[in-house]
């Protein structure tokens, strides 16, 4: 799994004359990427080159700069770091030294993988819901495998049969959930969800 940033991070490299400042912050949806980059553009910086991923939705700007040059380089560095739900802004201001197009590329991407890489990192967990049906008196045993796997309890209605629970929790525990509660309740817990 990728991770996503755990908090905002930034990086300033001086290349040749040139400051390049990569400024970075996870995510939620593409909406958030692109008002993170309206907020840190700086107006009378060269340029405010920025890409981000989320998922399989993935944009990039060069600014002005040659095609290819700045965005593709940052969004190599989101991709090559290991990273998703991240956007990355980096703003050049020009220190009157041409660096070609194959200095540009490094220094958008250098100073976003910099960047990333010297930024905390969370790991992305998979998660999944699920909704399951006991007995009253199997109640406590249900609440106390949810507390040994993770699994946050969403909702919770009783009829005359029960309960029903509403979950989530992390993907990988949802096998040894199910062989937990099977095995501790004499398998009178049933799952109502579609994987059941």
């Amino acid at each position: 799994m990728p991770d996503t940033l755990a908090a905002p991070a930034s990086h300033l490299l001086e290349i040749k004359h040139s400051r390049f400042l990569a400024q970075a912050m996870p995510i939620g949806n593409a909406a958030d990427a692109l008002s993170f980059v309206s907020m840190v553009s700086v107006a009378d910086a060269t340029h405010n080159c920025w890409a981000y991923r989320c998922g399989n939705e993935y944009r990039s700007s060069d600014d002005g700069e040659p095609a290819g040059t700045a965005g593709r380089p940052i969004l190599a560095a989101i991709d090559g770091q290991g990273y998703d739900r991240v956007v990355v802004v980096v703003t050049r201001w020009y220190g009157g030294i041409k660096l070609g197009a194959g200095g540009l590329v490094r220094a958008y991407g250098g100073t976003a993988a910099e960047c990333l890489r010297l930024a905390p990192r969370l790991p992305l967990v998979a998660m999944r819901r699920l909704r399951l049906a006991c007995p009253f008196d199997e109640l406590g045993t249900v609440h106390a495998q949810l507390a040994a796997h993770a699994a946050d309890k969403l909702g919770e209605e009783f009829d005359e049969h029960g309960a029903q629970l509403a979950i989530e929790l992390p993907a990988e525990r949802v096998d040894g959930l199910k062989t937990q509660l099977r095995d501790a309740t004499r398998d009178r817990v049933r799952w109502l969800d579609a994987g059941g």
